[in-house]
């Protein structure tokens, strides 16, 4: 069954000018990274910060994001606590990832967002394939627009350089990071 005709004329809404906060209750962070070259560990961050700022003219739109590092969740409190230390992340010293958009360009109805992310201090541009998912109208009167994203990183470019060599070749953890975001935003009143 497809979406209703309501459902369908806020999908098709456009994204008003204004500041969109991110809505941390509909919004995921995620990434997957290969493990032991056979598989791949799946985590997501709990706690994380986003402010869009759209102008009239849309694709002059920009995003600031933080991520609390310390928040990592792979659902392994172990593994956890060994990417939260020196060997990875080391959220003592570098508590937050960071992300600031330097440019939005669109091509037919895709999106390539890019900016600077910065991961324990080193910083380097990035492109997110951008999906603006559409806009509504809660039933609070909120008015609401979700995108995706999708973009992969070398850990090693930002530092995050630990090597775990397996017997026999390979790493235990791989190189490249794909993160995967859903984010949720509501626009101030």
């Amino acid at each position: 069954m497809g979406p209703t005709a309501r459902e369908t004329d806020h999908a098709a809404q456009e994204l008003k000018a204004g500041i969109w906060n991110i809505d941390p209750a509909h919004s995921v962070v995620g990434f997957s990274v290969r493990h032991m070259m056979v598989s791949k560990v799946r985590g997501r961050f709990e706690k994380f910060d986003a402010t869009l700022t759209v102008p009239e003219d849309p694709t002059r739109s920009s995003v600031v994001a933080t991520i609390d590092v310390a928040s990592i969740n792979t659902d392994h409190a172990d593994r956890d606590a060994h990417v939260r230390s020196a060997d990875f992340f080391h959220v003592q010293t570098h508590p937050e990832l960071s992300f600031r958009s330097t440019g939005l360009e669109a091509s037919g109805g895709e999106f390539a967002l890019t900016g600077e992310l910065s991961i324990k201090g080193v910083t380097h541009p990035v492109e997110l394939a951008l999906e603006f998912n559409g806009s509504t109208l809660d039933p609070y009167g909120l008015e609401r627009a979700g995108f995706s994203a999708t973009t992969a990183i070398s850990r090693k470019q930002f530092g995050v350089d630990i090597e775990l060599p397996m017997d026999g070749g390979g790493v235990v953890v791989g190189d490249r990071i794909a993160i995967e975001i859903d984010a949720e935003f509501t626009r101030q009143p």
